[in-house]
């Protein structure tokens, strides 16, 4: 099923990493764009995997060296393709075109028709499903140019030919005369004027006609050449998708209608490319949520709010049809993902961060009595007092554990008492580099795999990071000795 009510257009600033993959499409023509925008949220396996064995197959062909040219040939039409459906839209409302419209259709056409030849070449006319638009050319194309620039041919009309021959001729007399200022040729010069606005205004009164012809013979042909808008807009999206999975090794996702979601070699690709850059270790990482709750534990740093985030960003990429970042992904459906991580929870009309924060959770749970969602919250209530605090984790996952939801949950609080799944980051290992550790390079430090966690106590790694790094021997002593009162 398509839920109509969630465009990618409404996700796309949801996440930073998720726009930042959107941005990273290679699209040629302002028409992908705007067939990207307006991606539907999917939620049935069998539209999920017709899209992405499109991509596959693209893919198969963008690795083929054997076939560089056809590649080139088709994105070289994407990238002349025009949005034209303010012109289609003329067209459908019995609006006369202008010149410039039947040049965009005419366009349309030639860019179709070349497309589905390459189309054809490369194996894949079924995907791209294009129309043949061979009549509408014609119709813009009477003597066979073969070119997609449109003008209103002597051929349209039997006078037009002597009209423009005569008035060729007469605006040469005048330019001759012209070059010379003899008051003798005025008259002559006024006569030939006269005959030149006649003959031009003849012409442009048959040129309206053959126009109001063309529009009346094109508007049967309305259908087909909108159909053939969106299949070209698809085409350049579906090669961007394609082009973007080969270039980040992304891998196709498996649906299942268990209650399993499952990666291998998560990565979120903004921050895996920006590590890259600096020459830092990324490390992807294996994850097994299961329906219900799931709470995450694991000290700062740790990298627990980069995984809700990816986990986020796999899930949106998934259902609007792409391919996710790992190596290999097997996913529940959801009807929408929900962000309550922290640089979501922003003040809204003078309202605290906890007032943002809790709303927006409350908002959540009504919605999960309905919808199956994949919910993220991070570190809930951090912002309020340990008690309460403690108490609204209990009492949120002991809701959401009943719903038929995915919910993962980070947090700090210990002994919360609550029977669900729990995983926990493995967190700073010592020996995980040979450096010595500052606060600079502790990230080298962290190992961000999740390993399954019984217990109901949170890792506590803070003072012995502290008593690494030198912090002050009394505030440490201390600080240990209280922790055992």
């Amino acid at each position: 099923m398509i839920n109509n009510a969630i465009l990618l257009k409404d996700k796309y600033s949801i996440e930073p990493g998720f726009q930042y993959a959107i941005d990273n499409l290679e699209l040629m023509s302002t028409a992908g764009r705007r067939s990207l925008m307006h991606q539907p949220w999917l939620t049935d396996c069998q539209q999920l995997y017709a899209e992405h064995d499109n991509i596959s197959r693209i893919v198969n062909i963008l690795r083929n060296d054997t076939l560089p040219l056809q590649v080139i040939h088709l994105r070289h039409q994407l990238m002349l393709l025009h949005d034209i459906q303010g012109t289609l839209h003329n067209l459908q409302h019995h609006t006369i075109l202008d010149e410039v419209q039947l040049y965009e259709i005419k366009l349309l056409a030639h860019l179709t028709n070349e497309t589905a030849k390459a189309a054809t070449e490369l194996g894949i006319s079924d995907i791209l499903s294009l129309p043949d638009l061979s009549e509408v050319f014609r119709l813009l194309d009477p003597d066979n140019t073969q070119i997609a620039h449109f003008y209103v041919y002597d051929s349209y009309h039997p006078e037009l030919a002597i009209i423009r021959k005569e008035l060729k001729s007469k605006q040469m007399q005048l330019d001759k005369l012209s070059i010379f200022e003899h008051h003798e040729d005025d008259e002559t010069k006024l006569s030939l004027q006269k005959t030149i606005n006649d003959l031009f205004e003849q012409q442009t009164k048959i040129q309206e006609q053959v126009i109001v012809q063309l529009t009346e013979k094109l508007r049967p042909y309305v259908d087909i050449l909108s159909t053939a808008m969106e299949r070209m807009a698809y085409t350049d999206l579906l090669f961007a998708k394609s082009t973007l999975a080969m270039e980040w090794n992304l891998c196709a996702p498996t649906f299942n209608d268990g209650t399993v979601t499952r990666y291998t070699a998560l990565f979120n690709p903004r921050l895996k490319h920006r590590n890259a850059e600096l020459g830092l270790r990324y490390q992807p990482i294996d994850v097994e949520i299961h329906e219900g709750v799931c709470l995450i534990t694991g000290a700062n740093m740790a990298g627990k709010t980069v995984l809700l985030k990816t986990m986020g960003i796999a899930q949106l990429l998934a259902q609007f049809g792409f391919f996710v970042p790992a190596t290999t992904a097997t996913l529940q459906l959801v009807d929408d993902v929900i962000f309550c991580i922290g640089d979501e929870q922003n003040e809204m009309n003078g309202l605290s961060s906890f007032a943002s924060e809790i709303m927006k959770i409350s908002d959540t749970l009504q919605r999960s009595q309905s919808e199956r969602l994949l919910i993220l919250i991070d570190e809930l209530a951090r912002t309020t007092n340990p008690v309460e605090g403690k108490s609204i984790v209990q009492a949120v996952a002991t809701i959401l554990q009943q719903r038929n939801s995915i919910t993962l949950v980070t947090t700090h609080y210990s002994q919360l008492g609550l029977d669900c799944q729990r995983l926990r980051v493995r967190g700073f290992v010592e020996t995980l580099s040979d450096k010595p550790l500052t606060p600079e390079n502790i990230n080298q430090f962290i190992d961000y795999s999740l390993i399954a966690d019984n217990s109901d106590d949170v890792p506590q790694d803070a003072l012995r990071i502290a008593t690494i790094l030198g912090c002050d021997k009394e505030l440490i002593d201390l600080a240990k000795k209280k922790l055992t009162e």
